[in-house]
């Protein structure tokens, strides 16, 4: 009897920028530009050897270019992955194919190729509509390019779009703020993202902080921030279904809610990671973040898998909560037990009695949420159950 298959999201890691933003973490280099189209080839070659090492029949449910910026990629390559992906991993006639976008990279030319290779969602990292805003992240589009990338994408055909905005910015005060939420809903995107500014180890942002010469909002008015968010957003129609995400009704981001839902992922590229929830609780692995060595192990007919190991019962048992619990539906109880052989309180009987006491998690019907003050500490929150 054949086996049916599984259901997998597909994940691209374009590590190319223009120039790195001053507050970004992410894996990615804005010196080597030149390399993209190898690159390319590489990814393509990636996912031969991978789907040879895969010995389980997948049907591919979305696909996601994140990064770095792939939209510096032109469509003829992006078109080779595509068609790639639908021969090995038998990609669904309605798969999500998303291409995440900054405003200052694309052109009518360029997002009409993203639309005939069939890329479907466009997630434009708008970040702000204050340009001077926009000048102390480092990033290299304006404002007005953020208005005209949107509507150019609309004329294109994209009925599936996406921005993200950041708040506790250097500077920012809570009406400009508001002013960031209401031109994005003028706009009338489908998914709105609002991110509050993070300070990851190594970035200029962080050298910055550490001699004092960063000047961020406090910690009550970034919760202020994030609670208008949520007003603005709620009143003009878009659902609060995951801590940073928004939604008209039927948008809901189904690429990352495979993340979520500790759903199978396979990435792509250099320092990508992947997750397949068979054998048992399931596999993680990611791919050597060092771009040379990623490039050549490829064109050698080798992955680049690093630190592949299979996750225990507790592990899992984590994943699922504060995976879950970014959802604002939460955990279904029921679902747990069946699946761990145990109750959540009986997992976790010190997180249980001392977050559902002090009013951090609620219990509503069958399933497990973060409460309105637990969504303000989520990580707090996330961080007892490791």
């Amino acid at each position: 009897m054949m086996q049916s298959p599984s259901e997998v999201s597909l994940y691209f890691h374009i590590p190319f920028c223009v120039k790195k933003c001053l507050y970004c973490g992410f894996h990615s280099f804005d010196d080597r530009p030149e390399l993209m189209d190898d690159y390319a080839a590489s990814l393509v070659r990636e996912m031969r050897l991978c789907r040879k090492s895969l010995d389980v029949p997948l049907s591919a449910v979305t696909m996601f270019f994140g990064g770095g910026t792939p939209s510096l990629m032109d469509p003829v390559p992006l078109q080779k992955i595509i068609d790639e992906a639908a021969a090995l991993f038998g990609l669904c006639s309605d798969a999500e194919i998303t291409i995440e976008a900054n405003p200052g990279t694309l052109t009518m030319e360029k997002l009409s190729g993203y639309r005939s290779c069939g890329a479907n969602r466009l997630s434009l990292g708008v970040q702000s509509f204050n340009d001077s805003m926009l000048e102390k992240l480092g990033r290299v589009h304006t404002a007005g390019q953020a208005y005209e990338a949107f509507r150019s994408a609309r004329k294109i055909g994209f009925a599936n779009m996406g921005i993200d905005l950041i708040n506790s910015l250097p500077g920012q005060t809570l009406p400009m703020w508001e002013d960031d939420l209401l031109a994005a809903v003028d706009l009338a995107p489908e998914h709105i993202s609002v991110y509050g500014l993070t300070i990851e180890e190594g970035t200029p942002f962080a050298a910055m902080e550490e001699n004092g010469t960063l000047s961020l909002p406090g910690e009550e008015e970034s919760a202020v921030m994030y609670e208008r968010a949520s007003r603005v957003l709620g009143m003009s129609g878009y659902e609060h279904y995951e801590i940073s995400n928004y939604a008209r009704t039927g948008f809901r981001s189904r690429h990352n809610q495979v993340y979520w839902r500790r759903g199978n992922y396979l990435g792509f590229g250099a320092g990508a990671h992947s997750f397949m929830n068979q054998p048992g609780f399931g596999e993680r692995w990611h791919n050597t973040p060092d771009l040379s060595t990623y490039m050549r192990d490829c064109g050698e007919g080798r992955l680049s898998w690093l630190e592949k190991h299979g996750v225990s019962l507790r592990e899992a048992m984590a994943e699922r909560l504060f995976l879950g619990l970014r959802m604002l539906d939460g955990v279904d109880l029921g679902a747990f037990r069946d699946e761990f052989g145990v109750s959540f309180e009986g997992a976790y009987p010190r997180q249980s009695s001392i977050m559902l006491g002090g009013g951090l998690l609620e219990i509503c019907g069958a399933r497990l949420k973060l409460s309105a003050r637990g969504l303000l500490i989520s990580n707090q929150v996330f961080m007892d159950f490791l």
